[in-house]
C-alpha cells in the first residue's frame, strides 16, 4: 500500500467515519494540533531517555499520554457520534491520572514564588513547548465544541495536560540541577 493516495491534492481529506471535509476545517485544525503535540511529546521523551534513571516512571507515563492523545485525535477525526462510540477515547480516569502525577511532583518541588520562563534544561524547555501546543489544542477544541458538540472531556483533559507539562518542566530542572529561569520585572 502506498503512503500517498493523491486524494487530498484538491484540499480535502477524509475523516475516520468516511465524511470528506476541507483540510482547513476546524476539526482538522483540532486533531492536527493534537498530532503536533504528540510529535513534540516524542521529542521530549527522546531528551529524557538520555537521563533515563531519573525519569523511568515518567517515561512510561509519557507513553500513556501519547496513547491518550491518539485516542483524542481519533475522536476528533470522527464527526459521526455513533461511530465515535466505537473508537478509543479519553475519560475522567486519564484526567485523574494527570492530577495524581502533578500532586506527586508538587511534593518534590519548592513553592512557586515567581512567574517562570521556559528554559533551563533542554527537556524542560521542550516540556514548555508541549504546554503551549496543548493550550492551542485546547482553544481549538473549545471552538469546535461551540459548533459541533464534542461528547468527550477534551477540554478538561487538555487543560490538565497543559498544567502537567508546566509542573513537569519544573521537575525536570529540579532533578537535573538546572535553574528554572524566573521572570524579572
Amino acid at each position: 500500500m502506498k503512503i500517498y493516495t493523491k486524494k487530498g491534492d484538491q484540499g480535502e481529506t477524509g475523516l475516520v467515519d468516511g465524511k470528506t471535509i476541507p483540510k482547513n476545517h476546524l476539526r482538522i485544525h483540532s486533531y492536527g494540533t493534537v498530532d503536533e503535540l504528540n510529535s513534540h511529546l516524542g521529542l521530549l521523551k527522546s531528551y529524557l531517555e538520555k537521563e533515563n534513571p531519573l525519569f523511568l516512571n515518567e517515561l512510561l507515563h509519557l507513553q500513556d499520554i501519547q496513547n491518550w492523545l491518539f485516542h483524542l485525535g481519533s475522536q476528533l477525526a470522527c464527526a459521526d457520534p455513533l461511530m465515535a462510540k466505537k473508537l478509543p477515547t479519553i475519560t475522567l480516569k486519564e484526567i485523574e491520572s494527570l492530577e495524581k502525577k502533578m500532586d506527586d511532583f508538587d511534593k518534590e518541588l519548592p513553592p512557586l514564588k515567581n512567574f517562570i520562563l521556559p528554559g533551563g534544561h533542554l527537556a524542560a524547555a521542550q516540556a514548555h513547548v508541549c504546554r503551549t501546543v496543548t493550550r492551542r489544542a485546547e482553544r481549538l477544541c473549545v471552538e469546535l465544541n461551540t459548533s459541533e458538540k464534542l461528547n468527550l472531556p477534551a477540554t478538561p483533559f487538555l487543560n490538565r495536560l497543559s498544567d502537567y507539562f508546566f509542573v513537569f518542566s519544573r521537575v525536570i530542572n529540579q532533578r537535573l540541577n538546572c535553574k528554572t529561569p524566573e521572570w524579572k520585572i
